[in-house]
């Protein structure tokens, strides 16, 4: 493990653009496009972005006890169980046929979580976004806009040509991992494995205060019934929601484990906080965990857990501590969207999102 000290926490480490505001106008704007096709075609409001969910699970986040100084920050200062919900899921804004391969995504929401709340983050939860990658695709907001926007074009549109598109571009993908590369631009647009979400270690992908110091954090499966599934692709075209279907299938037998790590900022040359197209190499700092994620065998989409979880929260990395704030352009540029877009589900669905620990909205 290395010897340097890791990064103090401090506002100075974020580089704030002056752009950034009409950028997240424009991020709204696109947002409102998605959502509003969407809506219409289905007759009922779904996220702007990982609107399909492949499976919701229940169980128990455990902190670790006897955790050195440096990792006992924030939620995890105590050891502890909390309960968590998990969304698995995949990104794209419209609910299309599992053929078209796209990168999965968790949503983890701990329960009852004390401490000085983010502004504007009622309840007391604790939720982390992650993909099963470990880089964002985008340098910049102006550059997810763009992604984005070219994606909200396609938006209900296209299904047929969809599929064969990422037919080819995971031909494409597999082809360039063969030597070495990843593209997760490609992956994005259709060309990821069709893999099976229980398998996949999640990524926050961008950085977080960690209390006094600076964090990415991932979602690691350790138990073997999870990590016999790593990799393991799973066959679109055998059903428009044969994921869901396998995972519940899977869940039924399946005693899941997998540890929350953390990787701490030791070096803001390797591991910038405005960049998340740059990995933080394990070399530098390796990932440490602080606690598990326990959920044992269950119906991943029976219709209770289903309407409460899928359709009456919202995720966000801003719903959360002060000791873990979202840091970066990215970061910034998630909050308002993300707002706007549950607030246009609950008008459009006229239910109003329950956030645990708080009032109804």
């Amino acid at each position: 493990m290395t010897n340097t000290p890791p990064i103090r926490y401090a506002d100075s480490l974020e580089t704030r653009q002056d752009d950034e505001g009409k950028t997240i106008e424009e991020l709204n704007a696109t947002f409102d496009k998605i959502l509003e096709t969407t809506a219409q075609d289905y007759g009922h409001a779904v996220r702007s972005v990982h609107a399909k969910a492949h499976g919701i699970l229940r169980g128990t986040l455990t902190v670790a006890s006897g955790l050195p100084p440096e990792l006992a920050q924030g939620m995890f200062a105590m050891p502890g169980e909390h309960q968590v919900f998990m969304r698995i899921s995949t990104n794209a804004g419209d609910i299309l046929p599992d053929a078209i391969s796209l990168p999965r995504g968790l949503a983890l929401k701990v329960l009852d979580v004390d401490g000085d709340r983010l502004p504007g983050a009622e309840g007391r939860t604790q939720n982390f976004v992650m993909v099963n990658g470990p880089v964002f695709q985008a340098k910049t907001t102006d550059k997810f806009l763009g992604n984005l926007k070219m994606l909200a074009g396609t938006t209900d549109k296209l299904e047929g040509t969809k599929k064969v598109m990422s037919t080819v571009l995971r031909g494409v993908s597999s082809a360039l991992e063969a030597v070495g590369i990843e593209s997760p631009k490609l992956q994005s647009l259709g060309g990821a494995p069709n893999i099976d979400p229980l398998g996949e270690t999640y990524y926050s992908v961008t950085p977080f205060r960690y209390g006094d110091y600076v964090a990415k954090f991932a979602v690691v499966p350790v138990s073997p019934g999870l990590t016999s599934r790593t990799k393991k692709e799973i066959d679109g075209s055998e059903g428009p929601d044969v994921i869901r279907q396998t995972v519940q299938s899977e869940m039924q037998a399946i005693d899941g484990v997998w540890e929350l790590r953390v990787q701490l900022c030791r070096d803001l040359e390797k591991q910038p906080i405005e960049d998340p197209t740059v990995e933080w190499k394990e070399e530098d700092s390796p990932f440490q965990t602080v606690a598990t994620i326990h959920a044992e065998p269950q119906d991943s989409w029976a219709d209770e857990q289903v309407q409460k979880v899928n359709e009456e929260m919202r995720f966000s990395p801003w719903i959360g501590l002060a000791a873990h704030q979202p840091l970066g352009n990215i970061n910034r540029a998630r909050k308002e969207p993300y707002e706007h877009s549950a607030d246009y589900r609950v008008r459009f669905n006229r239910c109003p999102i329950h956030e645990p620990g708080g009032t109804s909205a």
